[in-house]
């Protein structure tokens, strides 16, 4: 299991998935936008195909892996299940992806317009998991787990390889948690060189749960972002590297979440979901104050947002 995550594992995903998914671009922005001092490195994963970054862990997945004919299942708030409904069509598969019903509907026609068999069933994604992990047995399907995977985690990691080579420096990284599979990549792939801080909402906090606890546990989940941040529980494998290798975890409130959206419509033209501007609600708020001269960058994960949604947040 080691040599499947490590820094190594990193740079094989990469080379196995670099045809497949867009390198997406970091922009400077002035600190002033944000209110800081400094400037900040924005690393715009929104762009990614299916509008989040979960489509490198997919396709590491469904490369990576053998496939049976029956093809592959997943459980998602939206984000994943888009992502391997993707993957799984340009890789020629079979998909049946299990959301739960507080999934966007934006994101759930997504889903189904990358032709997957789509079943909308259970309150949270708790429910979904258990109901396609009952389908993988039934089947055979391979099941793309969304976060403690090793091949999804060393996939999300490959965002944090490109980060690094397009940034001018870097200190500091804030990167959003529901699952934690993106933090636990970033975090893998950094490996202490840069300092990585996952952030999570106040109301969906299950790896701020675990680091308190010393294990994982399940917490209760009422958030804005709760369809791509919504998990109830971090993995077994998330939680360790997040111990060895995530420096803080930080929570924010639903109302920063929302600041942080506006700000990156009204300032800068980029239409993130909550939690896509969840790792910049934490320098709005106060959450994470960067000391002078610091390099800090903020990971914008997520653009799969309702727009109808968006324009009434900035009138």
């Amino acid at each position: 299991m080691a040599e499947l995550l490590s820094p190594s594992a990193v740079e094989a995903a990469h080379a196995r998935i670099a045809p497949h998914v867009r390198r997406t671009p970091v922009t400077m922005v002035e600190g002033a936008a944000f209110g800081l001092a400094e400037p900040v490195s924005l690393k715009l994963e929104l762009l990614q195909h299916t509008g989040s970054f979960k489509a490198r862990g997919a396709f590491n997945n469904l490369i990576a892996r053998s496939v049976p004919a029956v093809g592959v299942t997943a459980a998602s708030g939206g984000n994943h299940g888009a992502a391997v409904a993707y993957a799984a069509a340009c890789l020629g598969h079979r998909a049946r992806i299990f959301v739960p019903t507080v999934a966007s509907p934006v994101k759930i026609e997504r889903i189904r317009a990358y032709g997957a068999d789509v079943v909308v069933e259970g309150d949270r994604y708790a429910d979904a998991a258990l109901l396609c992990d009952a389908h993988a047995e039934a089947s055979g399907a391979l099941k793309i787990h969304p976060f403690d995977s090793p091949y999804t985690i060393a996939g999300q990691g490959t965002v944090a390889r490109e980060w690094e080579e397009d940034a001018d420096g870097l200190d500091t990284v804030l990167v959003a948690a529901g699952g934690g599979g993106l933090v636990a990549g970033t975090a893998l792939w950094f490996s202490g060189r840069v300092r990585v801080i996952a952030v999570e909402p106040q109301g969906s906090c299950a790896l701020h749960a675990a680091r308190a606890a010393g294990r994982p546990v399940d917490v209760e989940i009422e958030s804005i972002a709760v369809d791509s941040l919504g998990a109830k529980r971090v993995g077994d494998l998330v939680h360790a590297i997040a111990t060895d290798h995530v420096a803080d975890c930080l929570l924010v409130p639903d109302s920063a979440i929302v600041e942080a959206q506006m700000r990156l419509w009204t300032t800068l033209r980029i239409a993130a979901e909550p939690g896509g501007a969840t790792a910049l609600a934490a320098l709005l708020a106060g959450a994470y104050v960067p000391r002078p001269g610091e390099r800090v960058g903020v990971l914008v994960c997520g653009g799969n947002v309702d727009l109808a949604a968006l324009a009434a947040l900035v009138g």
